[in-house]
């Protein structure tokens, strides 16, 4: 009798251990994220003038593959948001930056420390306002286009973001890294001659971080991707997202249901090489993609707790003095001078002549994300190579460093770049509208900033 007590005894504690198992709140390694998924095509619906090089003379005529945004909304256990945003696009100006994060602040509460708007960097892209004042020469009416086109912009991303709030679930996510190595440094290796080299010169990073995310029923529900290499394969009239577009579409046939997002890396001194031809951006999007898929098939990931912590800092970036009237005028008048430089140099002197104070400092924006244990710098313009190399000696090389995030407002060199010159060095700002080159000492200006962003997430 004794011994039946004990046995239901045992049974009802086992049940009300059991009972309270199940009303016990998750701790915060059972916790799961909650993400929402959204994607809209951006493909202009008219002809409209390409972003990217100053040989173009006509609008685009065609699409080899529609261009895309794509959002990702982030929720960790605590409710703090995070908002991931992806497009086919060569870059985001400043002022559309701006107005699609006050816009979803206002709609949403959304901080600017929470958004990451981030462009492929295609070059088979339309022309957004704010931007490549002085390659192109366009008319009245293609303005018109380019400022409708960004202002049509503005308001999809809006409503991407509203779209991916809406459909948050539960989710795991997880990172890994992936390899692939059609990038070449093209200041250090001659594209004429990429296919007798039996090796290649300076640095690179060949490093393919991935964030995977996976619904309760461990279904695949998204891929983010980066690489750092400039989407320079194509240089025709006809839309696309270059090998980057290539790679997506292989990821997203590859697992249905899926939904694939591309995040451009410090890649400003990187190229795919050999380049220019269709064959070759898809060649070079199916190696992109294979990268991805041997670490999804081998399983090569670190589960992600959901913790998020973020910061958003825009420093002073400091600009070389500026040129002198008499250096305009050489420059207009020098015959073998790209029309783009003279056009540069008479806005340059028409805006000193009109009394105007040209700029000697650039609102330059960095961001600081961190998911888990994976730290992720966001940091803005068409940023080199060499930082993220930095970044990754100081923080560990599992860091993942975004360019062309926030804004893109020029070339950002290293040091070693700015003494050596060169297009990225000494010419590229003329491209982007800035009165002068970056002062030296910017480097250390951003990897200080970056260090002060870290501290702070940590307190």
């Amino acid at each position: 009798m004794k011994k039946l007590k004990y046995l239901i005894y045992a049974v009802l504690m086992a049940w009300m251990g059991l009972v309270l198992l199940c009303y016990t709140p998750l701790s915060a390694q059972e916790q799961t994220w909650k993400v929402g998924l959204a994607k809209r095509m951006i493909t202009p619906k008219t002809s409209m003038w390409m972003a990217g090089y100053a040989t173009r003379n006509k609008p685009s005529s065609g699409k080899m593959h529609d261009l895309w945004a794509k959002a990702m909304v982030m929720e960790d256990a605590n409710g703090k948001q995070l908002v991931l945003i992806s497009t086919d696009l060569l870059g985001i100006p400043r002022e559309i930056a701006k107005n699609v994060c006050a816009k979803l602040e206002n709609a949403f509460g959304l901080s600017r420390e929470a958004i990451v708007l981030n462009s492929s960097h295609t070059h088979s892209a339309p022309v957004l306002a704010g931007a490549l004042h002085d390659i192109y020469e366009i008319d009245e009416v293609e303005q018109g286009k380019i400022q409708a086109y960004s202002a049509w912009l503005v308001n999809e991303l809006v409503g991407l973001v509203k779209e991916a709030l809406h459909h948050k679930k539960s989710a795991k996510v997880a990172v890994g890294s992936g390899l692939a190595r059609f990038q070449v440094n093209r200041r250090n290796n001659k594209e004429s001659e990429i296919t007798t080299l039996s090796a290649l010169n300076g640095p690179s990073d060949y490093a393919v971080p991935i964030i995977k995310v996976m619904d309760g029923h461990r279904n695949l529900m998204a891929l983010l991707v980066s690489y750092a290499c400039h989407a320079t394969v194509l240089d025709g009239y006809e839309w696309s997202g270059d090998y980057v577009g290539f790679a997506q579409l292989e990821l997203e046939n590859r697992y249905d249901g899926c939904q694939a997002m591309f995040f451009q890396g410090a890649g400003a001194d990187q190229n795919p090489l050999p380049r220019k031809s269709l064959a070759r951006a898809r060649q070079y999007g199916k190696v992109l993609a294979a990268a991805v898929e041997q670490v999804v098939e081998d399983n090569e990931f670190q589960p992600l707790e959901p913790q998020l912590k973020m910061a958003f800092r825009e420093i002073q970036l400091p600009l070389a003095k500026i040129a002198d009237k008499v250096y305009f005028e050489q420059l207009i008048a020098k015959n073998e001078a790209p029309a783009y430089t003279k056009k540069w140099a008479k806005r340059m002197m028409g805006r000193m002549q009109k009394g105007e104070q040209l700029e000697r400092s650039y609102p330059y924006p960095i961001q600081c994300v961190q998911l888990g244990n994976q730290l992720v710098f966001a940091l803005g313009g068409e940023l080199v190579v060499q930082y993220a190399l930095d970044l990754k000696k100081v923080y560990g090389k599992q860091t993942i460093v975004f360019g062309y995030s926030n804004d893109v407002m020029a070339y950002i060199p290293s040091d070693k770049i700015l003494e050596e010159g060169g297009y990225e060095g000494d010419t590229s700002q003329m491209v982007y509208g800035l009165p002068a080159k970056w002062q030296k000492g910017i480097e250390k200006h951003i990897i200080t900033a970056c260090t002060e962003l870290y501290r702070t997430i940590q307190k």
